[in-house]
């Protein structure tokens, strides 16, 4: 590893650790999901799925227009570490034109998904975020509008999975050569590819707490052989870091499902959903990398120098967080 390249890893570690230190749990938090279909030709059922941890609950609550008439009572109950509601209401206009509203979204770090179903088979999604609460509900949908809402939700979901931005960090403090470089990422996702699409479907499902736990170990796992690396030690990650890429991956991509199985889609939506979702990853991923490279390159130009202490600081920072969340995460689990 050269001088300024290691010193410049080093600069780029310890800003990524105070940004993302504070926001360690952020890819836990989990959106909510507002559904309604279109029943008759005024009249809709709603379901209002809200994250809830036992018997506590989001203070996320849907305010329908003013005149919509509840055709049935709001019934709730617990269940997988939500809160459902379901009931039945009738729009004059089939809520052509309506403003729905989210009460209690702009004090959250969540966002909520609506979809609405029409009875011709369109389709409206929406994402609602702390600062846009509300929607408008088009009369007529299009289809790429719901595609630019996955889209959107894949880069929101990677740029706020800090643990998988510090794992692909770890990969960019690992491979120097460019060539390598450019195997490994493709290895990594290749392989979140294949096992989000797994856990999307339905074909596989890994526990939430332990999944945690070995994606804080394989970022853990990450720092002594970036040590080993400096020193110029060989070792099967060190050699051919794509094969340790691939089988991190596989885990990772278990963790980028959740942003899409959480929701409850249709199946019949899914295919579209993880499409644009998974090119949204890759698109915040790729923006990561690059931007990571596009500093290090500027300040290998300005002639940026460190002390030389500071070489081995990308792997005891990447090793030190990836043993925090461990801990906390089996701590958390038990």
């Amino acid at each position: 590893m050269s001088v300024v390249l290691s010193r410049t890893l080093a600069l780029l570690a310890l800003v990524l650790a105070s940004a993302i230190a504070p926001r360690a749990a952020a890819h836990e938090v989990r959106p909510a999901y507002l559904e309604l279909k279109q029943t008759s030709a005024d009249t809709f059922d709603v379901v209002w799925k809200v994250p809830a941890r036992g018997d506590m609950r989001l203070g996320l609550y849907v305010r329908l227009p003013a005149d919509c008439v509840n055709l049935t009572e709001p019934q709730g109950m617990f269940t997988d570490e939500a809160f459902v509601e379901r009931w039945s209401i009738r729009h004059p206009d089939a809520l052509a034109g309506a403003t729905i509203h989210i009460d209690g979204l702009a004090t959250m770090l969540t966002d909520v998904l609506v979809r609405i179903e029409r009875l011709d088979g369109t389709v409206t999604v929406t994402q609602l975020k702390p600062t846009n609460t509300s929607l408008v509900v088009p009369a007529a949908p299009t289809w790429w509008q719901s595609a630019a809402t996955y889209l959107g939700i894949g880069i929101k979901h990677i740029l706020g999975g800090v643990d998988h931005l510090l794992f692909v960090f770890g990969l960019l403090c690992l491979v120097h050569n460019r060539w390598m470089l450019l195997k490994t990422i493709t290895a990594f996702t290749v392989a979140h590819s294949i096992t989000l699409a797994i856990a999307t479907f339905g074909y596989a499902h890994a526990p939430a707490a332990a999944l945690n736990i070995l994606i804080a170990l394989s970022i853990l796992f990450l720092g002594p052989e970036i040590v080993r690396s400096y020193r110029g030690q060989h070792s099967l990650t060190i050699d051919h870091p794509w094969i340790v890429a691939f089988a991190f991956g596989l885990l990772h991509g278990f963790g980028f499902a959740s942003g899409l199985t959480e929701l409850g889609l249709p199946r019949s939506e899914i295919p579209l959903a993880l499409l644009m979702f998974n090119v949204g990853v890759e698109i915040g991923q790729l923006g990561f990398v690059a931007i990571m490279l596009g500093v290090w390159q500027s300040l290998k130009v300005l002639g940026f120098r460190m002390e030389a202490w500071t070489a081995l600081l990308p792997a005891y920072i990447i090793g030190t967080l990836g043993a925090f969340w461990t801990i906390g995460r089996i701590v958390a689990a038990f």
